[in-house]
């Protein structure tokens, strides 16, 4: 949600990055041009010399036009968690999704991206994320094909803008998931931990085709065909399907709506999982943001149908540029313990503190307490119905992309 603006030291960084992709491919073309030298036609009046500086001219024009159609943005993200419990272990993608050391200084995320968005002009696109952390691991712990080969490629899509009425658009490969309000990247949510919703109820990430269409500037219409839930390979030979409306009655009002079913069990292709999920954000003033989201779902196990559903409110208050408050609270029912192992009711609230450098870098310092119906939360050898951290979050990040 929070977005980092691009400074003056990132500008060099990006230049940094162009001057390295232009010594890396010219050099090539240079080579390649001497090397044809004996089929040029010596009688023209263009010397050698001066066709290898047009040859090495036209191939900084080309690399440059290509940074300049494409966005190359980065960020690392570090923290500092304590939980007082105290836990020997901790369940990570149960309790937490991300921040599940304990009393310890951990990288979070680190990544490298190229985007290029199809436009009416240009109609081809693509996206490429490269990953590294330990939030990649837990991302792609349960990918069918393996973590070694596609954990640390975050999304991966070929993108194609068809002439069709406003732009009917084509992404084919791996993306993040349309659903929830939270995202895998900290720098773009509100506070530094995820929801419960987030951790408990969606997916992280799917491998197939995505249509998008606008409508207009209000109504924006997409549609779905993919492998299943975070699997590159999928588990079987059925496919998931998925719909998503959003709707912006006003520029300060938007509605998101999803729906996504299909068979995600291993080698099962008749019971099938179905996902409800809606978002609401809203722009009360410059200084005050909110946003509600909710979550249901439902599939089978061993021939029972089991579901979960929750709710989350959240808060932004902004009142300078430097400086924000993010307050957030949870409800979430696991009626017969499907995603969490066993059948509670938890709840969570959250306060996040964000300073924010001019330069890019941003610090959150946050209080979270979960608890539980029932003894849920590590505790030394043991087991406690609730659970208190306090974390210090460190973000740098960077694009070429005017704020």
């Amino acid at each position: 949600m929070s977005h980092c603006s691009r400074t003056v030291g990132q500008r060099g960084l990006a230049a940094l990055a162009v001057a390295v992709f232009s010594a890396c491919l010219t050099t090539p073309a240079v080579a390649q041009q001497n090397g044809a030298i004996g089929s040029l036609n010596l009688s023209a009046p263009v010397s050698a010399a001066s066709g290898d500086a047009a040859q090495a001219q036209g191939g900084d024009s080309a690399v440059l036009t290509f940074f300049r159609n494409t966005e190359v943005s980065g960020f690392v993200d570090t923290y500092y968690s304590y939980n007082f419990n105290k836990p020997a272990t901790r369940k990570a993608g149960v309790e937490r999704t991300f921040d599940v050391q304990h009393s310890s200084f951990s990288l979070n995320l680190a990544e490298l991206s190229f985007l290029k968005t199809p436009t009416a002009d240009s109609r081809g696109g693509f996206r490429f994320d490269l990953d590294y952390g330990p939030t990649q691991g837990i991302v792609n712990a349960a990918e069918p094909g393996g973590t070694q080969t596609f954990q640390n490629i975050g999304q991966a899509y070929l993108s194609y803008r068809a002439p069709a009425g406003n732009g009917l658009q084509f992404d084919i490969g791996k993306f993040v998931t349309q659903h929830g309000d939270e995202v895998i990247k900290t720098k773009d949510n509100w506070n530094y931990s995820r929801s419960l919703l987030f951790t408990l109820a969606i997916p992280f990430y799917h491998t197939g085709l995505r249509v998008t269409y606008p409508m207009n500037d209000k109504f924006t219409l997409a549609g779905y065909l993919v492998n299943g839930w975070n699997n590159v390979v999928d588990n079987n030979t059925g496919k998931t399907f998925g719909a998503q409306i959003n709707y912006k009655p006003a520029s300060a009002l938007s509605i998101l709506a999803n729906y996504m079913g299909g068979p995600e069990q291993t080698d099962d292709n008749a019971d099938w999982r179905h996902l409800f999920d809606s978002t609401v954000t809203y722009t009360v003033t410059p200084q005050v943001s909110l946003a509600g989201n909710y979550d249901y779902g439902q599939d089978k196990e061993s021939g029972a149908t089991v579901k979960w559903q929750g709710v989350a409110g959240y808060l932004r208050y902004q009142p300078t540029a430097w400086f924000a408050l993010s307050p957030r609270a949870e409800y979430y029912n696991d009626r017969e313990g499907f995603t969490t192992g066993m059948a509670q009711k938890i709840k969570e609230f959250t306060l996040t503190a964000e300073l924010k450098h001019k330069d890019g870098v941003v610090m959150r310092l946050e209080y979270r307490r979960d608890f539980s119906d029932i003894p849920f939360f590590a505790m030394n050898a043991t087991n406690s119905q609730h659970q208190n951290t306090f974390t210090v979050g460190f973000i740098y990040a960077f694009s070429t992309k005017a704020p």
